[in-house]
């Protein structure tokens, strides 16, 4: 249950949001023609109460993915509405709210090419990951996963990877957090979501380094990956798009399954590398404070370092190898 206490010892900041639509949904995979394939939205007022809530299948119109993540087989969606067909119902949730969802721009990105898709635009101006809230207000978390932000305010998650349920658990954990900040003056970490305009299945000219989705309904996280074949190019530089052959570490956990980050990776041209040393291209962590090993030999390489978000987005286009 959402902690009940009132809220009259907190003056509310004015700045703050009107309302939240506190969304999760489960998709194909991770890549720019994934799709969606369950969405739940809570709709929370001012001070973060729940309104109401909204679930409902998606048939994505292709292989349904990791199946072993969200437990949704071809059988189940069969039937399912098309995204087109809940777009104006799922609007309707989303209208005049700020967005709320952890790893908020994974979200927002799916939400918004699939309205793309369908000719429409999510009336979505401004989310909120919490993510970055749980660090703006400190909050003592060992990483930064939704059932430890979840297990830190006393919220019990039953199904991890349901829709419905993560968008529960969610609301119920950021109803205290938004207290918090309310009660601290924190400024919320709002960000701007920008609308996809227009949409192409088939782009002319395909950058390097855009991939396929997961296919095939036996698809499941490879144990033992190819070498990859292209040289190092050197390190990242802020400003510029990854580079095939580029040596890439993980430290700490990830919102998103770590082999599913890491197979994008790999399919994209780069190199996955299991520790950091003064070859490592790039370091990707969402706690780069951490005392791992990982962190502390990229702070002594002066190794880069992005978080899980920052990754995705440049996931989206990777350069082709010199050739």
């Amino acid at each position: 249950m959402l902690d009940d206490r009132t809220t009259a010892e907190t003056t509310w900041p004015a700045s703050y949001p009107t309302g939240y639509a506190v969304v999760d949904v489960e998709t194909t995979g991770l890549a720019r023609d994934d799709r969606i394939v369950s969405a739940a939205v809570y709709r929370l007022d001012a001070q973060g109460d729940v309104e109401d809530h909204w679930y409902t299948l998606v048939n994505p119109q292709r292989d349904p993915g990791p199946v072993w993540i969200h437990g949704l087989t071809g059988d189940m969606l069969r039937d399912a509405p098309l995204f087109a067909d809940i777009a104006e119902e799922f609007a309707s949730r989303l209208e005049g709210r700020v967005l709320v969802a952890h790893n908020a721009m994974f979200d927002w990105q799916m939400i918004a090419r699939e309205y793309a898709r369908a000719s429409a635009a999510a009336p979505v101006r401004q989310r909120l990951c919490t993510i970055a809230l749980s660090k703006e207000l400190d909050l003592p978390l060992p990483n930064h996963k939704l059932a430890t932000l979840a297990a830190h305010f006393g919220v019990v998650q039953e199904q991890a990877h349901h829709a419905l349920d993560d968008a529960r658990v969610l609301a119920e954990a950021f109803r205290p957090s938004l207290h918090a900040a309310a009660a601290g003056g924190v400024r919320l970490p709002l960000l701007e979501c920008r609308p996809l305009t227009e949409w192409s299945d088939s782009p002319a000219s395909a950058r390097i380094g855009r991939q396929a989705s997961y296919g095939g309904s036996s698809w499941r996280p490879a144990r033992k990956r190819p070498a990859c074949p292209h040289p190092n190019p050197g390190r990242f530089e802020d400003g510029k798009p990854l580079k095939q052959g580029m040596r890439i570490a993980f430290s700490g956990d990830t919102s998103v399954d770590r082999e599913l980050l890491e197979d994008r990776a790999v399919e994209a041209g780069l190199h996955v590398a299991t520790s950091v040393s003064r070859l490592t291209s790039l370091l990707v962590t969402n706690d780069p404070d951490s005392a791992t090993s990982k962190v502390a030999k990229a702070r002594a390489y002066g190794t880069p370092v992005v978080d899980e978000a920052a990754f995705t987005q440049l996931l989206r286009d990777v350069a082709a190898a010199d050739g």
